[in-house]
């Protein structure tokens, strides 16, 4: 079950909406296949781990193994309960339940009924947590939600800006902190920021520090401040900028919702199917989601830098948080239980 999760690990920020998913098959105590769902509309993982065994006459004296409950329905591509049982397979361990409503128990039911031996919960909190942003989704009803940002030694996010460093980003943290960042930007299937933080730093929000996909970005921006010569307002990866009413001047890039809630934003954001989120400023925006209590993840990088005046970062008290030396900067991070 362990190289299930690792072999689903490799494809993290590829497979939204899908869920994470690796499979093994295992004749005699040794591993005839495996494979994993690698992206979206392509194969599943029980199927290209079927597909890997060489001699398909083993299969019905086989183990398959998979961290998350088989698919019964057909989507974009046919049930994964028909591959094991006209394959023959007649074990079948499972690591989580899938709670996709579209799934949730019937996988197991199907396979049970065909004649399965099926094996539920092995390791089911790793596997669970390898899925928590799916989880998190079906069960919660809403996005998976990171809080991060960097702040000074004394607290500062940024300095106080003036017209000459406006649209200049000011580097708090360093190198690796930096590409840390940009590899979580790519796990994630969003980015969220404030239209401030577009105003004072005109940032990408891509992942051009590592190898990796992109996140869909998404900039709250209620009354159409957004400068339409931002650098966010590109082609080259997918942003929304959500307003009280769609911007006549940039239409394609702006979704109207409803504002005053910050509940109202995260139903917006569930309904366009968005599985997780990174929050990454500013403080404003990240203090609506900690006083609301909406977060499942905080990550914090303390520079060893002073700014003596700017703007404050959000108040949290990191002293329950874990730690991690980066160079000159710490890693602060806590993580919620919710699934």
């Amino acid at each position: 079950m362990r190289r299930c999760i690792e072999l689903a690990s490799k494809n993290i920020g590829y497979t939204y909406p899908n869920p994470l998913v690796g499979s093994v098959i295992v004749c005699d105590n040794k591993i005839i296949g495996e494979g994993s769902h690698s992206k979206y509309g392509e194969s599943h993982a029980e199927v290209n781990a079927i597909n890997n065994v060489k001699d398909k006459r083993l299969l019905k004296n086989s183990t398959l193994y998979v961290n998350l409950e088989p698919c019964n329905h057909y989507g974009k591509t046919p049930p994964c309960t028909e591959a094991i049982i006209n394959n023959n397979i007649k074990k079948v361990v499972i690591g989580s339940q899938d709670p996709n409503k579209l799934v949730n128990g019937s996988g197991i039911e199907k396979l049970r009924s065909s004649g399965c031996d099926v094996s539920m919960g092995i390791i089911d909190k790793e596997c669970d947590e390898l899925n928590k942003r799916f989880f998190t989704y079906h069960k919660l009803k809403r996005p998976f939600i990171i809080l991060k940002w960097a702040e000074s030694k004394d607290g500062f996010i940024g300095p106080v800006k003036s017209v000459k460093t406006l649209k200049k980003v000011n580097w708090i943290s360093g190198e690796d902190a930096k590409k840390l960042s940009h590899k979580w930007r790519s796990e994630e299937h969003s980015i969220l920021v404030g239209v401030q933080t577009i105003i004072d730093d005109d940032p990408i929000l891509t992942t051009r520090f590592v190898k990796g996909r992109s996140p869909i970005r998404f900039v709250l921006d209620p009354n159409s401040r957004i400068p339409l010569d931002s650098r966010i307002l590109s082609d080259t990866v997918k942003t929304k900028v959500l307003s009280k009413k769609v911007n006549k001047l940039i239409p394609s890039y702006t979704k109207a919702i409803e504002f005053g809630d910050i509940n109202l934003i995260i139903q917006s954001l569930y309904k366009m199917n968005i599985q997780s989120i990174i929050v990454e400023g500013g403080t404003k925006t990240i203090n609506h989601f900690l006083l609301n209590n909406l977060w499942d993840s905080i990550r914090v990088f303390k520079s060893n830098v002073k700014i003596g005046k700017g703007i404050k970062g959000p108040s949290v008290n990191l002293q329950e948080f874990t730690k991690i030396n980066l160079q000159n900067d710490i890693l602060y991070e806590f993580n919620k239980l919710n699934i």
